[in-house]
């Protein structure tokens, strides 16, 4: 990654001593890749804006009761755990850009492996904010810390979750401020301080997922979970969103920010998308396969979701929608040359990134609930106050991502020193 027109950052790190405030000068100074354009401040004005809004949302929510949400004794989880468990996918798929950068030293990832990282961390964080809005009394958290409270740990999978999210989070902010900050300073990074973290840190983002699907398939009480391909298709699927997220953001990057790159890394991300986006469509044929040949009463939350039951097909939209989106997604992704077709290509990743939204949050946390362990059918809507509410914590999310590229980059633009 280049741009034209830029001063080392090294020559400001002569003195190490001094490197933070080298360093926070270079950043005042500006750079050309993430000046303050007429762009950026529309775009973070629009992000604050939303995100005031969300929390004006939230502050209703807390002082009138969960009440507000549609959320319900019968659907107690809505659309807050369905965008947690979609942006813990996101996270996980970050792991893609680890893998061709170290695992077969592709000099030319490793640049861009920073902004795979940098999504995770902003991904976590709306992992962690949709989990507080969704706990009602925030305030409350105090009985999960240990020695304060009752941690549960190990017989809980919740706490597994939070275990491996928050360690997750830790590593990727490691692995970011060390390596940014050696290249500020003009120096290779030591292997030591970040190259075993890195491979952990591929375990671990297998693992966030992995543990966020064992949390719902182990509840016996809701059969529409109740599946082995439960966590492989988590993956999957998170396998197609990470990429897809990461393509769009490389294109606006290119377009927006004038940063230079080669076309080598779009390729990878891509044709890593072809192989997971078949792959999550086969699991759930399967998926589907298996409910409806079988015909059991077990099968009524599938039923529910893709025909309806008994006049109730509130989702039956919603998941159609994805089936075609991830279905042309696939096709057009299989063409040869898509990569040199910028515009068909964000076309693809957005229809996947749209269709894996769906399927993992609309298409998979409400049916869970619906018909209840009662037999009783009671829809799900979510209200306005939910809808902001998201919003909110999504504007939150792409403030923290777009401020990390903002410090990010300047770096990462920068010439390499003689000392790489």
């Amino acid at each position: 990654m280049s741009s034209p027109g830029t001063s080392s950052p090294c020559k400001l790190a002569a003195d190490p001593r001094r490197g933070l405030a080298n360093y926070l000068r270079f950043l005042w100074r500006g750079h050309r890749a993430t000046d303050g354009n007429g762009w950026f401040y529309a775009w973070m004005t629009l992000l604050t804006a939303v995100g005031l809004v969300g929390l004006n949302a939230w502050a209703v929510q807390i002082r009138d009761g969960m009440v507000v949400t549609a959320m319900s004794d019968h659907v107690s989880w809505g659309l807050y755990i369905a965008n947690f468990t979609f942006m813990v996918g996101l996270a996980a798929g970050g792991v893609m850009m680890v893998i061709p950068a170290y695992l077969y030293h592709d000099e030319e990832m490793h640049d861009v492996v920073i902004v795979g990282e940098m999504l995770a961390i902003a991904a976590i964080v709306m992992c962690i904010g949709f989990v507080v809005v969704d706990l009602g009394r925030p305030d409350r958290a105090w009985h999960m810390i240990p020695g304060v409270g009752v941690f549960n740990w190990p017989l809980s999978m919740l706490t597994w979750d939070v275990i491996v999210l928050n360690g997750y989070l830790l590593l990727n902010l490691h692995i970011c401020g060390y390596l940014l900050y050696m290249r500020f300073l003009g120096r290779r990074p030591n292997p030591r301080w970040y190259v075993p973290f890195v491979f952990v840190s591929i375990v671990w983002a297998i693992s966030i997922h992995t543990v966020t699907a064992f949390l719902y398939c182990g509840l016996g009480g809701r059969p529409f979970w109740n599946t082995a391909l439960l966590a492989p298709r988590f993956l999957a699927s998170a396998f197609v969103s990470g990429p897809a997220f990461i393509i769009i953001g490389l294109q606006i990057l290119r377009r927006v920010a004038g940063v230079r790159m080669s076309d080598k890394p779009l390729s990878i991300l891509t044709n890593i998308m072809r192989v997971t986006i078949l792959i999550n469509l086969l699991m759930v044929v399967s998926e589907v396969f298996t409910e409806f040949y079988s015909g059991t009463s077990h099968t009524a939350a599938a039923r529910y979701l893709y025909f309806g039951l008994h006049g109730a097909h509130g989702l039956v939209p919603w998941i159609w929608m994805s089936v075609v989106f991830n279905v042309v997604a696939a096709v057009l992704i299989l063409r040869p040359g898509v990569v040199a077709h910028k515009r068909q290509l964000t076309l693809v990743c957005v229809l996947a990134f749209v269709a894996v939204w769906i399927e993992k949050g609309m298409g998979l946390i409400i049916p869970g609930f619906i018909p209840s362990t009662m037999h009783e059918l009671v829809e799900y809507s979510p209200s306005l106050i939910e809808w902001q509410i998201m919003a909110g914590i999504w504007a939150l999310g792409l403030l923290v991502y777009t401020i990390a590229l903002k410090v990010g980059l300047p770096v990462l633009t920068a010439p390499r020193s003689a000392k790489h």
